[in-house]
């Protein structure tokens, strides 16, 4: 009697690109906050057909894994090429090297637009505004780039030229020849304000970098000297989180940590479903009244900030609406030298609201035009915070 014996198929063995693609969708898997829109989208099967195409180089890898993550139809999980990762990585240690652009998404088109510009950068020098649409990037379209190669073609060698083309509010274009250079983030700015006989401490945030905890701390320190001293401590403060698109969630928690104590910081809902609260340590390095300015460059982790202030009646808002960004990602590395932002988690503030796409209402709306330089001689908005914060002073209770 013949016995036929049937061996299992070998499986073919993967190139270093195709195991590329396979990393990624694996990570995603393992950590994207919707479990369930994975499997709505057949995740697995959608590997299967990736894998079916050509992919023998880099390039190939990275098309393929940017169509993967295409199909979540979610903006802030997204593939970062080699320099783009490298990119973000300086961003978050303060360096940048570039025309000082901070970009996000628009929510209802996926538009590439213009959170804010950073200070003392090309772009606020002209006069950029938030909300301006992004067209172009060398005659490139940034609907067919996305938001991080939009990013990353803003960036470049120092005294080098980029030209770009802007649409602002009222629908008119003008392109824009811009030289990049170097630019310190500078994150932390402070200084005090004497204003009618009374001594304030003006604190403004632009990033939420590695440095910005050790450096606000520095800066309450300083506001408020140890023993005996010459220097008087400051009776307010004023928190300007203008333009601040986010950056690192674990440095905003940092600050949210000395300014509130045992309470409520942010609440964060993972892919799991499961809810969780961070609440502030019993520490606080300032305890005096506080307000908080605020506009449509305020994203993300400064939202977190902005929002426990609020919620927990610590520091009213003054300005205008929040940009919206209620997704929380975090960078994982691939092995050759790109890397992922995947969304990871959904969060709340102390009082339940979610922000993301609403943004948060201030307290206090300030009229328009919004003020171009802020914290600078002309910032009218900053005039009336120290206004709201002397009235809280004089009456001992916050506007509402």
């Amino acid at each position: 009697m013949a016995v036929l014996l049937i061996q299992p198929p070998l499986a073919l063995a993967l190139n270093d690109a195709q195991q590329l693609v396979i990393d990624a969708w694996r990570l995603v898997s393992q950590s994207y906050v919707d479990p369930q829109r994975l499997d709505a989208l057949h995740w697995r099967e959608q590997r299967q057909r990736t894998l079916e195409r050509p992919i023998t180089t880099s390039g190939q890898a990275y098309d393929a894994i940017e169509s993967l993550l295409a199909s979540l139809g979610d903006p802030y999980t997204r593939l970062l090429r080699p320099e783009e990762f490298s990119a973000l990585r300086q961003s978050n240690e303060g360096t940048v090297s570039g025309v000082g652009l901070q970009l996000g998404l628009r929510q209802n088109d996926q538009q590439v637009v213009v959170i804010a510009p950073l200070a003392d950068s090309p772009a606020a020098e002209a006069q950029i505004a938030s909300g301006t649409v992004v067209l172009a990037v060398d005659g490139q379209s940034t609907r067919s780039l996305r938001l991080e190669r939009a990013a990353a073609l803003l960036r470049g060698p120092v005294d080098s030229e980029v030209e770009i083309q802007l649409q602002d509010k009222s629908g008119a274009v003008r392109d824009l020849r811009l030289v990049r250079r170097k630019i310190d983030l500078l994150p932390v700015r402070m200084r005090r304000l004497r204003v009618r006989g009374h001594e304030l401490g003006y604190l403004r945030i632009t990033q939420f970098s590695e440095p910005v905890p050790s450096q606000v701390e520095q800066a309450l320190l300083s506001f408020n000297p140890p023993g005996d001293t010459d220097t008087p401590p400051i009776e307010g403060l004023i928190l300007d989180l203008r333009n601040n698109s986010g950056g690192l969630v674990s440095a905003g928690l940092a600050v949210a940590n000395d300014l509130l104590a045992r309470a409520p910081v942010v609440e964060t809902k993972d892919r799991s479903g499961i809810t969780s609260s961070q609440v502030s340590g019993a520490e606080q390095l300032f305890t005096g009244p506080m307000l908080t300015l605020v506009n449509g460059g305020t994203a993300s982790a400064s939202e977190i900030l902005a929002g426990a202030l609020q919620d927990n009646d610590r520091s009213p808002l003054a300005g205008s609406q929040t940009f919206g960004k209620g997704l929380i990602q975090t960078l994982i590395p691939l092995g050759d030298g790109s890397g992922l932002a995947v969304t990871v988690a959904h969060y709340l503030t102390p009082a339940g609201h979610d922000i993301q796409s609403l943004g948060i209402t201030p307290d206090v709306e300030l009229p328009a035009p919004e003020p171009l330089n802020p914290g600078g001689r002309d910032d009218l908005w900053l005039s009336t915070a120290q206004d709201l914060l002397l009235d809280q002073l004089a009456w001992g209770a916050s506007p509402r």
